[in-house]
């Protein structure tokens, strides 16, 4: 199994930046590709951005220049750094895990861009 925690949400102006981090734990060796997701009030779930075990990258249009996925191997750890953030970014996020086993989903930590 695989357990993921997320970090880093917060409150932020329009124009600020912010970091998540996603720390997986538990069988890391079966997972894929890890990424964002988010959910903002009475809308979908959507992908944000992905990242492979080979470092490659895709990225929501919405996204695409403002935010950036990263991975460190050694720390087991993702990262979304965002900037230029829009009231439009507030959301939910959540961490996920593609796996040989399935999907899994860290329970989500609150972005909220407001001045």
């Amino acid at each position: 199994q695989v357990q993921l925690v997320e970090s880093g949400g917060g409150l932020v102006q329009p124009g600020g930046s912010l970091r998540l981090s996603c720390a997986a734990s538990g069988w890391i060796f079966i997972i894929n590709a890890m990424g964002w997701y988010r959910q903002a009030s009475g809308k979908q779930r959507e992908l944000v951005a992905a990242i492979t075990s080979g470092g490659s990258t895709d990225y929501a249009d919405s996204v695409k220049g403002r935010f950036t996925i990263s991975r460190d191997n050694a720390k087991n750890t993702v990262y979304l750094q965002m900037n230029s953030l829009k009231p439009e970014d507030t959301a939910v996020y959540y961490c996920h895990a593609d796996s040989l086993y399935g999907d899994y989903w860290g329970k989500g930590t609150l972005v909220t861009v407001s001045s």
